[in-house]
């Protein structure tokens, strides 16, 4: 019995040092045109970021929100790539058009021109928040951080996917191997399987999250948006890497850009996305 707990010490350790080590270095910061940068959508393809700029507060009545095209340098391309847009947030890519939040309905993007499609209301939403999008499928998923639930768009049409508890102020989401993650108000990282709605809570004890990104063997980055960086470990532990909030500092809904091992955080108030390397 001795020879075998000494053995499972030495697979524990063994497995812990496998786990992703890095440290966030400062690489660039944006200029400060980008008015309430909420979130930064990675497009890997065309290898340019897209931000979603608020430029005012969180309402229908807003109507200064637009999508800035940016290179992964940090340079603007096109600061107003998208105008008249409602309190601009979450923003996924499926085929050639890019989709985005606008408070209580989605708005549809075409990618070369950057004009406006289509919106697609969600009835009876309050808070609409982030998007990820399952390429596979067709699928759009959308929280609604007021209402706590989370929806789904397919072929136009919106559908209620998951209400109720756990879910409180749900917001950040990812979508990887058909499963989507869930960044919940309560601080706690949940898995849900579409197909059965079964819930599973990946990690938990910190604060509600606002951004998701994989980074590969079950580990993630998440943010709170009063500027704390974790790093979520695939056995479920967690680890602060960055905390800007005693510098009233932002880290809303990041990108990341795995080619290069590049994390891209939209500061809020502060004006700016920043740019940090993983090493």
């Amino acid at each position: 019995m001795k020879k075998l707990a000494f053995a499972a010490l030495l697979l524990s350790g063994a497995y812990s040092s496998m786990a992703q080590s890095f440290t966030l270095k400062p690489v660039w910061e944006s200029d400060t045109t980008l008015r309430t940068p909420e979130c930064v959508l990675v497009d890997s393809k065309n290898k340019v970021l897209y931000v979603a700029c608020i430029n005012g507060g969180p309402s229908m009545d807003n109507k200064n929100s637009f999508l800035a095209k940016v290179g992964l340098d940090g340079k603007v391309i096109k600061l107003k790539f998208t105008e008249n847009l409602n309190s601009t947030k979450g923003m996924g890519i499926l085929g050639n058009k890019l989709y985005v939040t606008e408070m209580t309905q989605v708005a549809e993007v075409d990618l070369s021109s950057g004009k406006i499609l289509n919106r697609y209301p969600i009835e009876g939403a309050k808070f609409l928040n982030d998007i990820a999008i399952d390429t596979q499928k067709g699928v759009i998923y959308i929280t609604d951080s007021g209402n706590s639930k989370v929806w789904s768009i397919t072929n136009g049409k919106p559908a209620l996917v998951l209400d109720g508890a756990p879910l409180k102020g749900c917001n950040g989401l990812y979508v990887e191997n058909g499963q989507v993650l869930i960044g919940n108000g309560d601080g706690s990282l949940l898995s849900l399987n579409p197909a059965t709605r079964q819930l599973t809570t990946l990690a938990k004890g910190m604060g509600g999250i606002d951004g998701i990104v994989a980074l590969g063997k079950k580990e993630y980055i998440v943010t709170e948006w009063g500027g704390k960086i974790w790093h979520v470990k695939a056995d479920g532990s967690t680890e602060l890497k960055l905390d800007t909030s005693g510098e009233k500092i932002n880290s809303a809904d990041i990108g990341y850009h795995a080619a290069t091992k590049m994390l891209f955080v939209p500061t809020f108030f502060h004006n700016t996305v920043k740019a940090y390397s993983l090493k």
